[in-house]
């Protein structure tokens, strides 16, 4: 049976790969992105997008659209930091306020955050704050709508390959308290772009999740697992110690 489908920053990456493939499946896709025309972090937009689907149901709304930020918490421009929260955190909020009304009975809301929202790392401290939001507002909501049976869950991406590292936003702004931790550390990261896991695989990873009857609230796709896996049951002193070891150079 055809199903209707928002995703946002299905023009790229991630997004993109889920849109063919729902599309290959028959379903129609409504992508919400700049690419298309809408800025989901602009209210007036959204208001235009959602007035041409209010008289049609939702049947699966997946939040994807997001963009990475590195640098010192200490040396972030502020403006960078709120366009992160603008588009991590309040996009999803506004598009998703804009469709629950929308949903169909038994709608699924996916919201795509981060494994980089399970565990903190070091000059990457703003984006997996945005993501542990997206990650406590989806529990809310998942709650919140308990009487109903419309599905909430989040999807915890590791390293995938798309043009994300490439597009993130690098602060190299530096002083003497840091060095050249902050190059080093990021440069660290993204030489591993050739060991992430393709997105194909990525997207067929979360459609198998997507299309669970029951949604778990949360799932996590990726090596980083284990990383998790430790979070519980080390010490929190030493897994900081052991994410520093790796990241802080």
């Amino acid at each position: 049976m055809k199903r209707r489908i928002v995703i946002t920053g299905a023009s790229s990456g991630i997004g993109l790969a889920l849109k063919n493939l729902f599309e290959k499946n028959g379903d129609e896709v409504i992508d919400l992105s700049r690419t298309s025309g809408c800025d989901i972090t602009d209210n007036n937009s959204l208001k235009l997008e959602f007035e041409k689907l209010k008289d049609k149901e939702i049947d699966i709304l997946i939040n994807c659209a997001g963009f990475g930020l590195s640098g010192a918490v200490e040396l972030a421009d502020e403006s960078e930091i709120r366009k992160l929260f603008d588009v991590n955190f309040f996009g999803l909020i506004n598009v998703t306020k804009h469709a629950l009304p929308l949903m169909s009975k038994t709608g699924k809301i996916i919201n795509i955050s981060s494994t980089c929202a399970l565990f903190p790392l070091p000059f990457r401290a703003y984006y997996c704050a945005s993501k542990s939001a997206v990650n406590m507002i989806t529990d809310g909501l998942r709650m919140e709508l308990k009487n109903t049976k419309i599905q909430v869950a989040s999807v915890c991406p590791g390293e995938v390959k798309t043009n994300f590292t490439k597009n993130r936003v690098k602060i190299f702004a530096t002083n003497e308290r840091y060095k050249n931790s902050i190059k080093v550390s990021t440069e660290n990261i993204d030489k591993h772009e050739d060991k992430r896991m393709p997105v194909g695989v990525a997207a067929k990873k979360i459609i198998k999740f997507v299309e669970r009857k029951k949604l778990k609230p949360q799932v996590i796709i990726g090596k980083q697992k284990i990383l998790y896996a430790l979070q519980k049951l080390l010490p929190k002193s030493w897994l900081i110690a052991l994410i520093e070891k790796f990241f802080v150079k």
